[in-house]
């Protein structure tokens, strides 16, 4: 029984991660807008561009440039340009091992809490021990998971660099095996305190939050437990995990992409450093940078993740 859970959740983690990468990427670009790119004494005629502003030819203009803005589509369709439209998929073999490895561990350790800590009278669980649960659950997974949740963060990151200044990883062993080399064994862990802070309050918030849209739904007979109520109660759960975890994604990804030089000083010393850093650059908003390709990512992720859990678990009812 106790496995069964975690073959439903990873199964339907993977379909998830997967249809929704490319808006994942997009989050992860645009979330590392605005951040300093190391701009070592540059001519006085050249123009500093942020990593995803559109070529010009123009001669810049004196005096300060200030980072540009561009929101997802222009994200996406800047991508696309660059580097085709396979480009949208790039780093989706770490999001598959990703998947496999914390998706798959916090929805089966959530499953397992859930059915311990049930009430077996009434057949429910308060909002609070569903957090505990996803708290643990997710941390949990986090812990697993990191080593290809900072490959997938570096692969996806690598087309905003200069071609001369990019990985070029293979794939996510190749980009788990150069990492290794490079900066050993333990980089592998690099933002760990991040990925785990940031997959206890993912996890507690969308799994908990799903839970108890779902319970409300139902008890309210506002629907049947069918497809729309699932559909509403995970979209209400994708919203209340976004506007949870945002910030500390945000530092995350900045934490896991930075570029450490030996004998240099890293960028960020850790997560505190980066988000003083983030917010006295770019202002304490910076933190929600990203936020609406993270809404319109964790939305149909959690839609897809929770309606394909619900048609696996009717598959494998007789398992």
């Amino acid at each position: 029984m106790g496995a069964k859970g975690f073959v439903e959740g990873g199964i339907a983690s993977i379909v998830a991660g997967c249809s929704t990468h490319p808006l994942d990427l997009i989050k992860v670009r645009m979330q590392l807008q605005g951040e300093s790119a190391a701009p070592a004494a540059a001519p006085a005629a050249q123009t500093l561009r942020p990593a995803l502003a559109f070529h010009t030819t123009t001669v810049p203009a004196p005096h300060i440039n200030l980072p540009q803005r561009t929101g997802p589509i222009s994200v996406g369709l800047r991508i696309i340009q660059q580097d085709g439209a396979a480009a949208l998929f790039s780093g989706v073999s770490a999001t598959v091992l990703r998947q496999t490895l914390y998706s798959t561990t916090r929805m089966g350790l959530y499953e397992v809490l859930k059915k311990k800590w049930t009430d077996p009278n009434t057949n429910t669980m308060p909002l609070l021990t569903k957090i505990g649960a996803g708290l643990i659950a997710g941390g949990v997974g986090a812990a697993v998971g990191n080593p290809a949740d900072l490959a997938m963060v570096r692969m996806q990151a690598d087309g905003r660099l200069p071609h001369a200044e990019r990985r070029n990883y293979k794939s996510v062993i190749d980009a788990i095996s150069q990492m290794t080399k490079s900066e050993g064994v333990t980089s592998l862990w690099r933002g760990s305190s991040l990925t785990v802070n940031r997959a206890m309050l993912v996890t507690a918030s969308q799994l908990a939050s799903y839970d108890q849209f779902k319970e409300m739904i139902l008890e309210k007979k506002l629907m049947k437990d069918g497809l729309g109520t699932h559909v509403t109660a995970s979209f209400a759960a994708g919203f209340v995990a976004s506007v949870v975890s945002n910030p500390v994604d945000v530092i995350k990804t900045r934490v896991m992409n930075m570029k450490v030089e030996k004998g240099a000083a890293p960028p960020y010393t850790g997560a505190i450093d980066c988000a003083m850093k983030t917010i006295k650059a770019e202002g304490p908003f910076a933190l929600y940078k990203g936020f609406i390709p993270t809404i319109s990512r964790q939305g149909p992720f959690t839609v897809v993740l929770f309606v394909t859990l619900e048609q696996v678990r009717k598959l494998l009812k007789d398992f």
